[in-house]
């Protein structure tokens, strides 16, 4: 499975990946709105995940490479999460970028195309977006999609603890167009 738009290839993960997703992975500056970074070990149980995803439901997360220097520099795609969310049983739609790909456009660019391939060729009917309240980037790309967030929709996310700092999360959904 692959996309293309003008400057981004969408396609699974290849093992040659594996590096640029642990250090983006163990990047603290990517990982700020997580509980922690990943280590190597979790970098690789996650890319196992991926591939099961895709495996079990015929989509997921794509690597995102830059077709003029074929640099792979994060992810996007659609996922079902694997916990309970107020929106559940729903689609939705991530991104992880290495830093020196920010400002660029291109989570905004992959996600568009994911979204489309999600409505257009998978048929569904939303796909929804949810982060740590803080996470303004991340926010600013899901309203740049067309998402909207209802507050009714914020959630305390179920992996974390009553404490952390990171509990609070927004939601933002898409519903497909009718046709």
């Amino acid at each position: 499975m692959r996309l293309q738009t003008d400057r981004l290839i969408l396609r699974r993960f290849l093992p040659e990946d594996t590096d640029a997703m642990v250090a983006i992975n163990a990047d603290p500056v990517v990982m700020e709105c997580f509980p922690s970074t990943m280590p190597g070990e979790a970098t690789l149980a996650h890319l196992e995940r991926v591939n099961s995803h895709w495996d079990k439901n015929n989509f997921g997360l794509f690597a995102v490479v830059i077709r003029r220097t074929g640099q792979m520099i994060g992810f996007t795609g659609l996922s079902i999460p694997p916990y309970e969310t107020p929106a559940a049983p729903c689609v939705e739609i991530g991104w992880r970028m290495t830093p020196t790909a920010w400002g660029n456009g291109y989570a905004t660019e992959a996600a568009t195309a994911c979204l489309n391939w999600g409505f257009d060729e998978l048929g569904l009917s939303e796909i929804v977006s949810f982060t740590f309240e803080g996470n303004v980037r991340s926010r600013k790309v899901m309203e740049r999609l067309g998402m909207k967030r209802n507050t009714q929709d914020d959630f305390d996310h179920v992996k974390l603890p009553a404490d952390s700092p990171l509990l609070r999360h927004v939601m933002y959904r898409l519903a497909r167009l009718p046709s």
